[in-house]
């Protein structure tokens, strides 16, 4: 009995579709952005160079999820001093927690020309929340993944990651923009 019931779990196992990616992030051309306010005059800003993933779409091709993984030592700052004390425990700790991770839940494809809401969960410092950014509107085109650019803002609150110190000084709010370019793999 045993046998068959691990054989019938390997026969639906085999069955069911592979949910493999249809496009990948280009790293080459992707960056996330991000910028705090210090002292409510100026502003602290970043870009990291480094963001990694894939876009699947599903059975219909009508939707896709968004599944990126920024590495958080790729960041770029005007100053180096300001990027060691952005990169250090009290902020991104980028020796315990390299990675800042996005997956969307599934955003219908025609929101790429139009805009509108890309939900999902982030993951950054080993925090999960729910976070929800604005999708812009894009020319993207599913014969010509190499020509589009998904452009995404939105705000987070950097104490719903543990990011807590230095609140007189610096905001809470971070804002944040990420520009996703696609390469399509070929199966």
């Amino acid at each position: 009995m045993r046998r068959f019931i691990g054989g019938l779990a390997l026969l639906l196992l085999a069955t069911l579709p592979a949910q493999a990616a249809d496009y990948r992030i280009d790293s080459t051309r992707s960056y996330a952005d991000f910028g705090v306010r210090l002292f409510w005059l100026s502003q602290i800003s970043g870009r990291f160079q480094q963001i990694n993933g894939d876009v699947t779409l599903s059975a219909l091709h009508d939707s896709a999820v968004v599944d990126a993984s920024i590495t958080v030592d790729s960041i770029q700052m005007g100053s180096e001093r300001i990027r060691r004390w952005v990169l250090a425990p009290e902020f991104f700790d980028v020796e315990r927690y390299p990675t800042i991770h996005f997956v969307s839940e599934p955003v219908a494809l025609d929101m790429l020309e139009k805009g509108g809401d890309l939900d999902g969960t982030l993951t950054l410092r080993g925090v999960t929340q729910p976070a929800h950014f604005e999708l812009l509107p894009s020319s993207c085109t599913p014969n010509a993944p190499r020509e589009c650019v998904i452009a995404v803002r939105g705000t987070i609150q950097r104490s719903d990651f543990g990011m807590t110190g230095h609140r007189a000084a610096l905001s809470d709010k971070v804002e944040l923009g990420m520009s996703i370019s696609l390469d399509y793999i070929s199966r």
